[in-house]
């Protein structure tokens, strides 16, 4: 009764739109009111859970995300990729694509890649010719990948929740993150081969005047480029952690904007610090929040309960999994993606241990979930962002945004849920499992 009451409570909160930090202490106050816990210990138990070293890694890697959306990184990276796609129709989606993979590669943000590339992107594809209901929709499913291509700020999220390796948790998302890449390529493809208005991209004519501006181009992209490299290969190679990376990233990341694109001053590095500086606090109040919310929830049982619910329907593993995937997406659906996979980690991981499904394989699943209900419409939060960018209106990315849910989203989620080796195989081959 008090666990219904709570979920109600939580709902209704999130319906009416009240930010989701006060309608997770909404749902909690409930509990504690109904259930005679003690607040003080919770409110200790929130600080004591968000005092993690390992937390520091989420604003750093969200300053140095918002000093290269600031610093012109985004755009270098961008005619990176221009420079090595074909003179194909569709190349240019190609391009936009790719480019959202490359740079939350580097962001570890959804939200930081779509806000950068998109604007950089949007005015291209129109010139190209492609309608903003497809440019919407491509965005949003090619903003997702920040979310899977690491360092990935959700991972590091699950894995501080859920006790696990972050490596662990980068690696097992790479695979589904280079598939969903293919796979939105293709539904690209197909978009530009039947619409007689999208032109093939010639990026010698457009972009490129003389061989010795080409090289210049090409040079001046490669600090960009080696971000990711440099990030990924101290973390994995053992030299620096999760959060010293991070730190790293900044570093990099000022003088590169400052002297070498000469796109960072005081003002641009004062707005970054400022843009920082709120993302950072808004997901330290969810995350405080979120931790009681879900102490609570265990408290009442509520993993147990929803296990035993799902067993009555079914005790096939098959079909136990189609309804937790469910779930997540709803989850995905009507929170971020940051709140959606601290709420989801602590509730269902007792849930999915029960069934036999390694962490780390979960790993995966939720990461996939949660970016597929972040562009499932009705309440597709990061689609609604990538209409806003592309000025599409909702009813304009209905179809494109349906037919990437369909036939990239949806075959990576089959995948990724009931062939463990497809998340599992490079965390094994690091040595994490």
């Amino acid at each position: 009764m008090i666990i219904a009451v709570a979920l109600i409570i939580l709902l209704i909160m999130l319906i009416i739109g009240m930010p989701i930090p006060l309608a997770f202490l909404a749902s909690a106050g409930s509990i504690c009111f109904l259930g005679d816990y003690d607040p003080s210990f919770l409110m200790v138990y929130g600080y004591n859970k968000i005092n993690s070293i390992l937390l520091l890694t989420i604003p750093l890697f969200v300053l140095a995300g918002s000093i290269m959306d600031n610093g012109g990184i985004g755009e270098k990276l961008i005619g990176t990729v221009e420079k090595r796609v074909g003179k194909v129709k569709g190349s240019l989606g190609i391009v936009a694509v790719v480019s959202c993979a490359v740079f939350g590669a580097v962001s570890g943000s959804s939200s930081a890649t779509l806000s950068c590339i998109g604007s950089i992107m949007t005015p291209r594809l129109k010139r190209n010719g492609y309608p903003e209901g497809l440019i919407g929709a491509l965005l949003a499913s090619s903003g997702v990948l920040g979310i899977l291509i690491p360092p990935s700020m959700l991972m590091i999220l699950y894995a501080w929740s859920s006790g696990q390796s972050v490596l662990a948790c980068f690696l097992a998302t790479v695979l589904p993150g280079i598939l969903l890449i293919i796979l939105i390529s293709l539904v690209n493809c197909w978009y530009a081969k039947k619409n007689p208005n999208i032109k093939v991209y010639d990026k010698v004519v457009e972009n490129i005047n003389t061989n010795k501006n080409f090289k210049k181009k090409n040079d001046s992209a490669i600090p960009a480029l080696l971000m990711p490299v440099i990030i990924l290969g101290s973390i994995y190679c053992g030299i620096l952690t999760a959060t010293e990376a991070a730190a790293l990233s900044v570093i990099y990341a000022v003088p590169v904007g400052a002297f070498y694109y000469k796109k960072i001053d005081k003002i641009t590095f004062k707005t970054a610090l400022i843009q920082a500086g709120e993302t950072a606090g808004v997901i330290m109040a969810m995350l405080f929040s979120v931790m009681i919310l879900s102490r609570l929830y265990v408290s009442e049982n509520l993993p147990n309960m929803i296990l035993q619910f799902l067993t009555s329907i079914s005790e096939k593993k098959v079909i136990i999994l189609i309804m937790i995937n469910l779930f997540m997406i709803i989850l995905g659906m009507i929170m971020d993606d940051c709140s959606a996979t601290i709420l989801a980690a602590p509730i269902l991981l007792p849930v999915i241990v029960a069934l036999g499904v390694s962490p780390i394989h979960f790993a995966a699943i939720l990461g996939v979930n949660i970016g597929m209900g972040n562009v499932t419409p009705p309440t597709a939060p990061l689609l609604y962002l990538a209409g806003r960018i592309s000025k599409a209106e909702v009813k304009e990315m209905l179809g494109p945004d349906i037919a990437l849910i369909c036939f990239a989203w949806f075959p990576t989620l089959i995948l990724t849920t009931y062939i463990p080796a497809f998340g599992l195989f490079l965390p094994k081959l690091f040595g994490y499992l």
